[in-house]
């Protein structure tokens, strides 16, 4: 009597294990491995050009295209702080435009428009933002700031992961430029740029 009941017991479970299996069995079908796509060299009918395969867009990055220890990424040249722009940076004023807005976006809360230091968190916090003008700053390379932005230093942190390399160099083109802004000789200037510092343009 017990070994049937226990038979009986055993056979039901048999049974409802059986359930899961058939309902993934219902379940796959070739239409997840056949499903419309297109293969390499297929003609399409969807492009212009009738190609299945298309050229990248542009100003796409091909991976790994980057040298990680070109100066371009580092803000070195064999080892040691770069004192100009690397090659792959032009410097025009479109790129300290650009620096601008960046500095402007990323800078400016700590260290003021004019990279006096006195941004918006240096003023309600406790803590001291040293202003971009003082001689220090002012003297060394411009990798020196590459570098900063890239690897953060004292309180800064690294803002590697939020800039890129290209809008790096523009920031420190333009930091290049406030400070010559901010502590130019106004003996060197011409009668039309100082219209012009009158004009406050």
């Amino acid at each position: 009597m017990v070994y049937s009941v226990r038979k009986s017991i055993l056979t039901r479970l048999v049974r409802l294990a059986w359930l899961p299996l058939c309902f993934l069995l219902v379940a796959c079908h070739v239409d997840m491995y056949d499903q419309p796509k297109y293969k390499p060299n297929d003609v399409s009918t969807f492009f212009p050009d009738g190609r299945a395969m298309q050229p990248p867009p542009a100003n796409t990055v091909p991976l790994n295209s980057y040298n990680p220890d070109s100066p371009l990424m580092t803000g070195r040249i064999e080892g040691q702080l770069a004192d100009q722009l690397p090659p792959e940076i032009r410097l025009d004023a479109a790129l300290l435009a650009h620096g601008q807005s960046r500095y402007n976006a990323f800078c400016a809360p700590c260290h003021g428009l004019v990279g006096d230091g006195q941004g918006v968190i240096a003023y309600r916090g406790p803590m001291t933002v040293p202003s971009l003008h003082q001689d220090r700053l002012r003297t060394v390379q411009i990798g020196y700031f590459f570098d900063v932005i890239t690897n953060g230093v004292g309180r800064m942190y690294s803002y590697a992961s939020r800039i890129p390399p290209e809008d790096r160099w523009a920031i420190a083109a333009y930091v290049r430029a406030l400070q010559l802004s901010q502590n130019a000789d106004v003996a060197l200037l011409t009668e039309a740029e100082l219209e012009q510092v009158r004009a406050g343009r």
